[in-house]
């Protein structure tokens, strides 16, 4: 019930003025009854009193809904806090990276720090502001403080989770500080090719919807796609492999490849290390030995030394590929049929974001067959070595031949 009311509370303010705004939640928590006016105000961040001054309006004798529009004269009421405060924006989301996350279907993110912490954090930071402000900051940067999630994974978390995200965030910060390059990588969910439906919807003349098949089974001639995302972090910038083939761990890394050679190597020519943060399971996991394998092979032919950390299992959502790009690029082709790989191709590499995302796509039509078995042997050639901090998610492989650096492909 809650949720949907805060769907109806996000989904709303953004029409009103500020006269409406507060009437219209007025109107929320009278519904509610008991409790009402504290729970519409943690949900839309807007005060108590204000609600309370609605409420006082709608119980007024005479009231009228349809009376003026405005409370003040233009330009009258208090100057934005971003306004006389300009970096106070910058420094609260900075606060929330390492605590947030986000639904890949949906660019609405969460953040697990409550509105009064990130006050007193502010504070030391030289801010002055309440905690009502930041919610209503928060709000408008597509934020939300949720009370109960399923989010949770059926096997326990790890007891080192959260240090796990802190020592990702703090690796990445020293890799970009030295100007070298971070991505985030993952593979998006496969997607069936044709004229099947697509979650959401699109416009259309009245009465005339797009006719899609009545059926989800695949066309075995179309076959499916499989979209690996590479997220470089510092250049806000996607590239998306789309493979026809199977999701493993060659295709992951040939997918590094052709991001390195169509984006990375002109992004940062002077780079010496790559930092990769992924997922532990999946084609890219922790125990796969040809995922290790191949990037050894990826190592020695870019002559880099490749770093990589892996989230724990059951917290994918952190990635960040999943709210920078995944969510975005979903929402892109939202209620649009994917005919044909062309289709999706252009659907992806328009991709766009208020903030300045850039993403390229191409079709990877090899063959990447499935039980490549690695002996112990071939694994021992890997020149692995493991951080101190839970190598089994942290490590970096290092050429360990002469290579030509950065050749061409």
């Amino acid at each position: 019930m809650e949720h949907a009311l805060e769907n109806r509370i996000r989904n709303m303010l953004p029409l009103l003025d500020e006269r409406q705004r507060r009437l219209y939640l007025a109107n929320e928590a009278k519904s509610i009854g008991y409790g009402g006016i504290s729970q519409v105000s943690r949900i839309s961040g807007i005060s108590r009193v204000t609600i309370t001054q609605g409420m006082a309006e709608i119980n007024c004798e005479g009231y009228q809904p349809q009376a003026q529009t405005r409370v003040r004269k233009k330009g009258g009421g208090r100057k934005l806090l971003e306004t006389k405060d300009p970096k106070i924006k910058q420094d609260l989301i900075g606060l929330l990276e390492p605590h947030t996350k986000g639904d890949p279907m949906n660019p609405l993110k969460w953040t697990s720090k409550s509105t009064r912490a990130l006050e007193k954090e502010l504070a030391n930071k030289g801010h002055k502001v309440s905690d009502t402000t930041i919610a209503e900051i928060l709000r408008t940067a597509g934020y939300s403080l949720q009370v109960n999630k399923k989010d949770l994974a059926i096997t326990p978390s790890h007891p080192d989770r959260d240090a796990q995200f802190l020592y990702i965030n703090k690796t990445a910060i020293e890799q970009m500080e030295a100007g070298q390059p971070v991505i985030s990588i993952d593979t998006k969910k496969k997607e069936n090719i044709g004229n099947f439906k697509n979650n959401g919807a699109e416009y259309s003349k009245n009465g005339e919807p797009v006719k899609v098949l009545d059926h989800d089974f695949p066309i075995k001639e179309l076959g499916k796609a499989t979209p690996y995302g590479i997220y470089d972090i510092m250049k806000n910038a996607g590239f998306v492999n789309v493979g026809i083939s199977s999701d493993t761990a060659e295709f992951a890394v040939m997918s590094i490849r052709k991001w390195w050679y169509g984006m990375g190597r002109e992004a940062y020519p002077q780079a010496k290390s790559l930092y990769i943060t992924a997922d532990s399971g999946g084609s890219n996991g922790v125990r796969v030995r040809l995922w290790k394998v191949k990037l050894q092979e990826l190592s020695n032919e870019l002559g880099l030394t490749l770093k990589i950390s892996h989230f724990p299992a059951g917290t994918s959502k952190w990635n960040k590929i999943e709210h920078r790009l995944f969510s975005f690029i979903s929402k892109n082709w939202r209620g649009k049929p994917l005919i044909s790989l062309a289709v999706i191709v252009n659907l992806i590499a328009a991709t766009t974001t208020e903030t300045g995302l850039t993403v390229k796509c191409e079709i990877d039509y090899n063959e990447y067959p499935k039980g490549i078995e690695i002996s112990n042997e071939e694994l021992a050639n890997v020149n692995l070595v493991q951080d101190d901090f839970h190598g089994e998610w942290n490590y970096s492989i290092s050429p360990n031949q002469t290579t030509v650096v950065n050749g061409d492909m």
